[in-house]
């Protein structure tokens, strides 16, 4: 009896281990700008801008178009709530990108984009 609830036991922390695993958000590592600026609450979107200027929706690398597809039809389903876009962009990623991003999904009708920043001001 005592070997049946050892490996109930076991397999009752094996489970456990792997849904925190699963819920974990994992984001992608990017050297992000300093500024203050105010933590976004809420339902959100993270596009993230990495060093090449390669772009990615909440970690899966997608082509801007792609990216640009799935974000509208988010907000197509979310109806009259919709999420807000943070946008995060590596340092060393091209401003172009960035600005040219945000008018893209502003043009999707998007209310509520903001910038990631790392929370330390800058000199």
């Amino acid at each position: 009896m005592t070997a049946l609830l050892d490996v109930m036991f076991l397999v009752l922390v094996f489970f456990i281990y792997s849904i925190f695993d699963m819920t974990m958000h994992r984001g992608v590592k990017v050297d992000l700008p300093g500024a203050k600026g105010v933590e976004e609450k809420g339902d959100r979107v993270v596009v993230t801008i990495l060093p090449d200027d390669t772009l990615q929706l909440d970690g899966e690398p997608l082509a801007r178009p792609e990216l640009l597809a799935r974000v509208g039809a988010l907000l197509a389903d979310a109806g009259a709530e919709k999420p807000s876009v943070i946008v995060a962009g590596d340092r060393a990623a091209s401003l172009g990108t960035g600005i040219s991003l945000l008018a893209e999904l502003k043009a999707l009708g998007l209310q509520r984009v903001s910038f990631q920043v790392s929370g330390a001001s800058e000199p």
